[in-house]
């Protein structure tokens, strides 16, 4: 739910930061819905091609949503994408280490 008001909220309502601070929370955003899901068990593979697949499809709704005044940006994608791999690996190598619940 947080992800949908994040990339959704119209741009008047978007605070306003430093320049690269969007990608910063782009990035976050995705590494922490890779996080959550493994820490819930989801196969790491669907999980993963659902999120970039969520990515793609919420810069493409930003870009033809015209009333949110925002556009989609394919560099968000990327870092999306990134957040997604990041994600995965922390999630991995704590449970390779035996750290916590992912499998």
């Amino acid at each position: 739910m947080l992800s949908v008001i994040v990339l959704f909220t119209p741009a008047s309502g978007v605070p306003t930061a430093p320049p690269g601070t969007d990608k910063v929370v782009h990035f976050l955003l995705f590494a922490l819905l890779m996080g959550t899901g493994r820490y819930a068990r989801l196969p790491a593979g669907p999980l993963a091609a659902t999120l970039i697949g969520y990515a793609a499809v919420s810069e493409v709704l930003q870009w033809l949503i015209t009333v949110l005044n925002r556009g989609g940006d394919l560099l968000d994608a990327l870092v999306d994408v990134a957040g997604v791999t990041a994600g995965y690996l922390v999630t991995r190598r704590r449970a390779v280490s035996g750290g916590s619940r992912p499998r």
